[in-house]
């Protein structure tokens, strides 16, 4: 499937499940309205989107509360990439720009 030119806006955790059985390589986007780091993030996720293979997503843990759990959300943002449907690497260190992040989807 071609890259998505920007990241997916998730609304629950059904989208994201049907989403993680769609694509093979998923990167998620754990985000929080008004948080500052968040919103300078979603550029640099905007970049990544046009600049890797792997569907960029976001979606706001208050929307799905069962994923603060499973995936131990602790901070936001925090970024989970999946591979066949399974959270294979995290990271969650505050900002991080566009060639760190390729890094951590590509790397």
């Amino acid at each position: 499937m071609d890259a998505m030119e920007k990241p997916i806006r998730l609304s629950d955790r059904e989208e994201l499940d049907g989403l993680l059985e769609r694509e093979d390589r998923v990167l998620v986007d754990f985000y929080t309205q008004g948080c500052t780091l968040c919103q300078s993030l979603e550029p640099v996720l905007g970049n990544v989107a046009r600049e890797t293979d792997a569907t960029v997503a976001m979606l706001n843990p208050r929307d799905a509360l069962g994923v603060v759990e499973e995936f131990n959300i602790r901070s936001v943002p925090t970024l989970v990439f999946f591979e066949d449907s399974e959270p294979v690497d995290r990271l969650a260190e505050g900002f991080q720009g566009t060639d760190a992040v390729l890094s951590f989807v590509d790397g």
